[in-house]
């Protein structure tokens, strides 16, 4: 096999020269699209529809012959997939006995399918451990950081305090979610087997007493789940994928929104570990793992959107809403795949700064736990007099604590974080 051009990732530094990049490449797509087709000569040897020679051969030639990826693409166009040009090429491979067994009774959009479902597996299953790394880190700075204290920040303004261990927690919670949703997706995963038309009837003519087992044992074969229907345009199987790679994005976006503001010059409450460099500042390090993953979050939903829209597929088999679906659903695992590896990288290395957080929270002078002065001057006062008085005292940028009303109120932000530490227990709960 000669490597596509395509595959270098050379504008794509978020999932170049990654294990998801490989998984799904174009030599990561035929080796799926062969596995796909050697399976399903051995399903039918193992329903008496083909010798068990056939299927020895055809696999094997699937996993030692010698396919040129350059002359499948060029071919595909003819036919408008790349299956047509590899069943040729597989034929020829398999030799004049067992050539008739290959692809006997399947259509392209079975075989194409199926691979997706392949490399959309193996490129979840880099995933799945890419998320699992996170996690792990992300528990770990939740704990150490509990009651670490630090300026909470709603519509970008100080707002009250929190803790640097709560906003962790929140990140493993994402993560946690968008892992369910791959793992619940990854193991639903179906082959596809229909024929020309998802009635399966050329298998009936080739002499199958049941076709509808097919399907089954085909399947097994591949490690997939069975399908209910074919499902050439009954489209859920892409469309969940969509769905759970596009909350993987935006659940790793959150995370590095939070570290790309927070490390901000004037802010620097925290810092990846190695950043990038600058080919003009020498004295920047960027914080090039958010960076990445905040791209790869934004381009997520417009790619799961197309996905989303290929379900308005007409007939038994569609004319453009399948084929739309290629590129973006592999774009997608790409740019995730890509960002769970640099979240793990990124979460790993973070550096926690809690002395520069302590600091920003007195640049109010004291106003960030106003709430609390307020709570305790409203029995008093009234709400709406202690909400003035507040007021008037945050326009002259009087610190609080020189408020006669302060007098005998804690005003410590660090004694002001609520249930910050038992919600961040109760998240470190989640397995």
């Amino acid at each position: 096999m000669t490597a596509h051009p395509g595959d270098t990732g050379l504008l794509a530094p978020g999932w170049a020269d990654s294990a998801a990049a490989s998984a799904t490449g174009d030599e990561a797509y035929l080796r799926a699209l062969l596995d796909a087709e050697a399976a399903l000569t051995r399903a039918q040897a193992a329903t008496g529809l083909a010798p068990v020679e056939a299927a020895t051969v055809v696999t094997e030639a699937a996993g030692a012959a010698a396919f040129d990826l350059r002359s499948l693409a060029g071919r595909a166009r003819a036919g408008g997939n790349p299956v047509i040009p590899l069943v040729a090429d597989l034929t020829e491979a398999v030799g004049e006995t067992y050539g008739p067994y290959v692809h006997r009774g399947a259509t392209s959009q079975d075989i194409m399918d199926t691979a997706t479902m392949l490399v959309a597996a193996r490129a979840l299953d880099v995933v799945l451990a890419d998320l699992g790394r996170t996690e792990q880190a992300l528990a770990r700075l939740a704990a150490e950081h509990r009651d670490t204290v630090m300026p909470g920040r709603t519509l970008t303004q100080h707002a009250v305090p929190t803790t640097f261990g709560l906003k962790a927690a929140g990140w493993r919670s994402l993560v946690l979610d968008a892992r369910d949703r791959v793992r619940a997706v990854r193991e639903s995963l179906p082959a596809q087997l229909g024929g020309a038309a998802g009635t399966l009837a050329a298998f009936g003519a080739y002499g199958a007493s049941d076709p509808t087992a097919l399907p089954e044992v085909y399947a097994r074969e591949l490690g997939l789940r069975a399908p209910d229907l074919p499902w050439h345009t009954l489209r859920t199987p892409v469309a969940d994928l969509a769905g759970c790679l596009a909350c993987t994005a935006g659940a790793l976006g959150k995370l590095a929104v939070d570290v790309l503001t927070l490390s901000r010059t004037e802010i620097a409450e925290v810092a990846e570990g190695s950043g990038g460099g600058s080919s003009a500042m020498p004295h920047k390090s960027n914080p090039v793992r958010s960076t990445l993953i905040a791209s790869a979050a934004r381009r997520a939903p417009q790619l799961a959107a197309t996905l989303y829209g290929a379900m308005a597929a007409e007939d038994e088999r569609p004319a453009g809403a399948w084929h739309a679906e290629w590129e973006p659903l592999r774009d997608l695992l790409r740019l995730v795949g890509g960002a769970a590896r640099d979240a793990a990288e990124l979460v790993r290395g973070l550096r926690v700064r809690p002395e520069v957080m302590r600091e920003h929270l007195d640049l109010t002078h004291g106003l960030i736990v106003s709430e609390r002065l307020s709570a305790e001057l409203a029995p008093v006062l009234g709400r709406a007099r202690a909400k003035e008085l507040l007021t008037r005292l945050a326009s002259a940028g009087q610190p609080l604590s020189e408020a006669p009303e302060s007098a005998g109120v804690d005003l410590d932000p660090a004694h002001y974080t609520g249930s910050a530490g038992a919600l961040t227990d109760r998240a470190l709960e989640r397995r």
